[in-house]
């Protein structure tokens, strides 16, 4: 059974349609990667399938469970707030600018959802956001506030609480765009760490190197639209698109 499965997925704001019938699928333990040029519509995608924005018609299934469905004239037909919410609790999502709360220690952002929307105890809280907290290497910074951390320790403690929840995916949204080369450096080794865990993923990235290293299947999109997708080898070796080619072209001596 695939993790998602997104089929004909469109999206437009205005006139302008973002996203235009994509379809792709993620199996269990699978590394997907989505490249492609700025303004193609690949953090769209992802905030789609995060419902942090409303597609306009297609289907979205996570875990085997639908989401979002076509409708009468192809619309958008989403599932019932419930099924929504327990759909959300399967997700995680990596920002590209961290988006941790500034007035909060470090180990109360990653144990603030747990209790919250878990409900899970105090103590049983703490515990996991400190065995996160040392698996990114960040435990003598439980104590600490944001501010107070390198824009790579930030972007770990936002791992840390993706991951407190326990997601069944992980997705990354640009996860070192704003990191300079030594601190990306970090962010990708804990990236390569959870795929050898295991752990499905979604990452939407310019890091091509690391695309072409890590993942099972890459997804090369352009203006809305997917325009090849197959394994690293295939797109990275010998791709069947003038345009990926072309786009890839730079880093073929990485």
């Amino acid at each position: 059974m695939a993790m998602l499965e997104v089929k004909g997925l469109s999206k437009s704001f205005g006139e302008l349609k973002v996203l235009n019938d994509i379809s792709f699928s993620v199996e269990k333990g699978e590394v997907v990667a989505v490249i492609g040029p700025s303004g193609s519509g690949k953090s769209t995608l992802l905030r789609c399938i995060n419902q942090l924005e409303r597609a306009g018609g297609g289907e979205i299934d996570v875990c085997g469970v639908n989401m979002v469905k076509s409708g009468e004239k192809g619309r958008a037909v989403y599932a019932d707030s419930r099924t929504l919410r327990e759909i959300r609790l399967k997700t995680g999502l990596v920002f590209q600018n961290f988006n941790l709360f500034p007035h909060m220690t470090v180990l109360r952002n990653v144990t603030e959802a747990p209790v919250c929307v878990l409900k899970k105890s105090k103590a049983d809280a703490q515990a996991r956001a400190m065995e996160l907290l040392k698996k990114m290497g960040l435990e003598a910074k439980a104590k600490s506030y944001p501010c107070e951390l390198s824009g790579g320790q930030q972007q770990r403690v936002s791992i840390a609480r993706a991951l407190a929840l326990d997601p069944d995916i992980l997705f990354f949204d640009e996860p070192t765009s704003a990191l300079d080369p030594e601190l990306t450096g970090e962010i990708l080794k804990v990236i390569r760490e959870l795929a050898a865990e295991g752990m499905t993923m979604v990452i939407v990235t310019h890091e091509m190197a690391f695309a072409r290293d890590v993942a099972d299947k890459v997804v090369f999109m352009e203006g809305g639209y997917i325009v090849e997708m197959g394994t690293p080898q295939q797109l990275f070796g010998d791709s069947a698109s003038e345009r990926v080619r072309q786009f890839l072209a730079r880093f073929s001596d990485q």
